[in-house]
C-alpha cells in the first residue's frame, strides 16, 4: 500500500498543485483546507505517513498545527511550506518539530526529494525506537507494523488479553511475528516493568529442559558445578514466553503443568519447591489439538495453555502489510550497513507484494537485508531480489499438481458408489507414493522415514534447516531419527539420491 500524505493549505490552487505532485510520486494524497481540519484528520482513526503543511492559514496556522501534533504525541514527519522564506520562519518551524522546509511555489523534484528523505528518516527513527523498546521490554501494539484488517483484529484481541493475567496461546506459522505479539502483550500490561523471558522450547536438548526451565542445585547431576535458578524464577513477577511449546518432551510437560497449577517450581536436586509469580504466554506453529489427539501433547496441559488463543495470519493473507514492512526494513538495514538506500522501485515492490512468502515476515526481512547489501545505487530494484525471480520461474516450469483434497466432496460419492471408493487410492494417491505395489497403504513410519531422508538430502545435511522446513524442533527431529533408525545416516552426511537405471 502506498504512503498516505496529508496536504494542508487554504489555497485551492496550491492544494491541487501539491496533490498532483504527490500523486505522481506514487503516494496517496489527502487534502485539508485548514489547520483545524488537519488536526481532526491527524488525531482521528486515519494514519498518515507525512504531512505537507502551509505555515500561513486564516484559522489555525501551521505552527498551531505543529503544537497540536506535539500535544497528541504524533511523530508524523512534517514538511512546512510558505511564501515567506525568511530565516526566522525556518528556525521557528524546525524548533516546532518540522523535518524540512520548502518555499512556494515548490518544484516537483524538490518536494519529491523532501518527501523521500522525510519518509526514510521517519522509518529509521521508528525502527530504532522499536528496537530500544523491544530490548527494554516496553514494546506496545503501536510498534506492530501493519495495515491489514485481519492483523488489526488480532491486535484488538491481544489488547484485551494484555489487561489480564490470563494464559495466552499464540498460534501461527513460523516467522509471522508471534514473539512480537507476546512482547506487545507484556509491554502493554501491568507487568511491563518486570522481566520478559523468552524460551525456545524446540532448541533445548531433552536432557536439559527441566534444568533450564525450573533450575537445578549445585551437584544435582554431572556437570552441575553451580546453582541455576531457571527461567521460571528469572521471569518471576513478569512474563515467561514459551515459544514452540509443542516441542517439549512428555516429562517436561508434566512439570510445566504442575508449575502452572501450583505457581511453584521444583529445581532439579532441590529439597523443596520455589514459589513463582509468572504470567505464561506460549506459542506454537503446529496444530496442538492434533498433537493432543495423537498423544504427542498432554490434554490437561493443552487446556491450561489454550485459555486465550490468538491466531496470527500468515503474510500471504495480508499482502497490504508488505510495502510498509519493506520500507521499515530498508531504513533499518541501510543504516546498519551504511548504505545510501532510500527507496525501492515500483516494479520490485509489485513483485514482492505478489509473492506468497512461505517464510512469512522473517523471509521478507532477510530478502530486504540481502537487497540492501547488493544495492549499488539509492534504490533497490528487481535485480536485488533474485530469489523472487527464481521462484517465479520455478512456478512457471512446475508441472500441474494434484488438486487439494476436500474430504466431504470425496466421502459423499464414495458412500453412494463403492466403485468410486475403490478408485480413490489409485486416482488420488498413487502419484503421491502412498500405496505399495499391492495397492495397500504403506505404513506411516515408512513414509515418515522417507520424507525425513529426502529432506536431509535436499538440504544437504543442514539439520537446523531440515527441522525448520518440516516444522518440527531439532530435538524432535533427532528423536525421530533415533526411532526410525536414521541417526547413523544423518551423522554420515546426506544420503545420495538413487538413480533408476
Amino acid at each position: 500500500m502506498p504512503e498516505r500524505v496529508l496536504i494542508v493549505d487554504d489555497d485551492p490552487v496550491q492544494r491541487r498543485l501539491l496533490e498532483n505532485i504527490v500523486t505522481r510520486t506514487g503516494h496517496v494524497a489527502v487534502v485539508a483546507e485548514g489547520g483545524d481540519a488537519a488536526v481532526a484528520l491527524l488525531t482521528g482513526a486515519d494514519r498518515f505517513d507525512a504531512v505537507v503543511l502551509d505555515l500561513v492559514m486564516p484559522d489555525l496556522d501551521g505552527l498551531g498545527v505543529l503544537a497540536k501534533m506535539r500535544e497528541a504525541s504524533l511523530t508524523t514527519p512534517v514538511i512546512v511550506q510558505t511564501a515567506h522564506g525568511g530565516i526566522d520562519n525556518v528556525v521557528t518551524a524546525m524548533r516546532a518539530g518540522a523535518t524540512d522546509f520548502v518555499v512556494k511555489p515548490v518544484g516537483a523534484e524538490r518536494l519529491q526529494v523532501s518527501l523521500r528523505n522525510a519518509l526514510a528518516a521517519s522509518a529509521l527513527a521508528g525502527e530504532l525506537n522499536r528496537i530500544k523498546r523491544s530490548r527494554a521490554g516496553t514494546l506496545t501494539f503501536r510498534d506492530i507494523i501493519t495495515r491489514s484488517a485481519r492483523m488489526h483484529a488480532v491486535i484488538r484481541t491481544a489488547e484485551k488479553a494484555a489487561g489480564s493475567a490470563i494464559p495466552v496461546l499464540i498460534e501461527g506459522q513460523s516467522g509471522v511475528g508471534k514473539e512480537l505479539i507476546a512482547r506487545a502483550i507484556h509491554g502493554t500490561g501491568d507487568r511491563r516493568a518486570k522481566p520478559f523471558v523468552a524460551v525456545n522450547c524446540g532448541a533445548i536438548p531433552d536432557n536439559l529442559v527441566e534444568s533450564i526451565l525450573f533450575g537445578h542445585e549445585k551437584g544435582a547431576f554431572t556437570g552441575a558445578t553451580d546453582r541455576h535458578t531457571g527461567k521460571f524464577v528469572e521471569a518471576s513477577g513478569g512474563t515467561l514466553f514459551l515459544d514452540e511449546v509443542s516441542e517439549l518432551p512428555p516429562a517436561a510437560q508434566v512439570k510445566l503443568l504442575r508449575a502452572i497449577q501450583e505457581n511453584e517450581v521444583e529445581p532439579v536436586g532441590a529439597r523443596k519447591p520455589v514459589r513463582v509469580d509468572v504470567r505464561i504466554i506460549s506459542a506454537t506453529n503446529r496444530d496442538l489439538i492434533t498433537d493432543v489427539m495423537q498423544g504427542r501433547f498432554r490434554e490437561d496441559l493443552f487446556y491450561r495453555l489454550h485459555v486465550f488463543p490468538i491466531n496470527v495470519p500468515p503474510l500471504a493473507e495480508r499482502p497490504e502489510d508488505i510495502p510498509e514492512l519493506v520500507r521499515h526494513f530498508l531504513a533499518r538495514f541501510a543504516a546498519e550497513e551504511s548504505k545510501r538506500v532510500t527507496g525501492i522501485s515500483a516494479e520490485a515492490l509489485t513483485r514482492l507484494s505478489a509473492y506468497r512468502w512461505p517464510g512469512n515476515v522473517r523471509q521478507l526481512e532477510n530478502a530486504v537485508f540481502r537487497a540492501v547489501v547488493l544495492a549499488e545505487g539509492n534504490e533497490v530494484g528487481v535485480a536485488e531480489f533474485p530469489q523472487i525471480a527464481q521462484a517465479a520461474s520455478a512456478l512457471a516450469l512446475r508441472p500441474p499438481t494434484m488438486p487439494s483434497l476436500d474430504v466431504p466432496s470425496l466421502v459423499a460419492p464414495a458412500l453412494a458408489d463403492s466403485s468410486t471408493a475403490d478408485s480413490l487410492p489409485t486416482t488420488l494417491y498413487a502419484r503421491r507414493g502412498l500405496p505399495d505395489a499391492t495397492g495397500d497403504i504403506r505404513p506411516l513410519e515408512e513414509i515418515e522415514g522417507e520424507v525425513i531422508r529426502f529432506a536431509i538430502a535436499h538440504y544437504r545435511g543442514q539439520m537446523s534447516e531440515v527441522a525448520r522446513r518440516l516444522q518440527i524442533g531439532r530435538s524432535t527431529l533427532y528423536r525421530k531419527l533415533d526411532s526410525l533408525g536414521l541417526a547413523t545416516e544423518a551423522e554420515s552426511g546426506p544420503p545420495q539420491p538413487v538413480v533408476n537405471g
